[in-house]
């Protein structure tokens, strides 16, 4: 079997520049700080993406489809929606693990320094992930497996937004325990029924 091809310098860049969003925001970095990390010149970063707003537009959308590629792979396993439920809080946890944070949720931190296709991006992300997870409500709501008042998106917002914020202040203390307690907490929301 062929060995995989190996990244292009473009993805090579949007890489860096994730690790570095993830980590300290999409204003805490410049080009300068990507050149240094890949050893090459700022004038390749600009020849991929001629200014800082293409690269973030660019990285949004790939983290946008990698995490809608994670929550298909959810939705296809033969798992109760409760455990659909956890399987994407595994999703915050294990960013947490490598010391970061939801791209989307820190540039929602940023939102109103952000360029306005960027902007949009980072809505449309969260519509996704609301718009999935308020599906799985329903759907395990109407099989008796999950019980919760009121309407499944308003509580598919509530986890979002509990799980984003958790992961933050948890961050902050440095611990994926802490993490896993309060998304317990956030998930009771749409606890399986007894």
């Amino acid at each position: 079997m062929a060995p995989p091809p190996s990244p292009s310098t473009a993805d090579l860049i949007l890489d860096a520049a994730e690790r570095r969003a993830q980590s300290v925001g999409f204003n805490g970095f410049s080009y300068a700080d990507i050149a240094d990390e890949l050893k090459v010149t700022t004038a390749t970063i600009h020849y991929h993406f001629s200014a800082k707003s293409d690269l973030g537009a660019d990285l949004l959308e790939r983290y946008t489809r990698r995490f809608q590629d994670a929550l298909a792979r959810i939705s296809r396993r033969q798992i109760s929606p409760a455990e659909q439920l956890r399987a994407y809080a595994r999703l915050y946890e294990d960013v947490l693990r490598e010391g970061r944070l939801c791209l989307c949720g820190i540039l929602a931190a940023e939102y109103q320094t952000l360029p306005g296709p960027m902007r949009e991006k980072v809505v449309a992300f969260f519509a996704e992930n609301e718009a999935w997870l308020a599906k799985l409500l329903a759907v395990g709501r109407e099989r008796g497996e999950l019980r919760f008042a009121g309407d499944p998106r308003d509580v598919a917002m509530a986890i979002t937004c509990g799980l984003e914020g958790t992961l933050l202040v948890a961050r902050t203390f440095g611990g994926v325990a802490r993490f896993r307690a309060a998304a317990e907490i956030v998930l009771a929301a749409a606890k399986a029924a007894a």
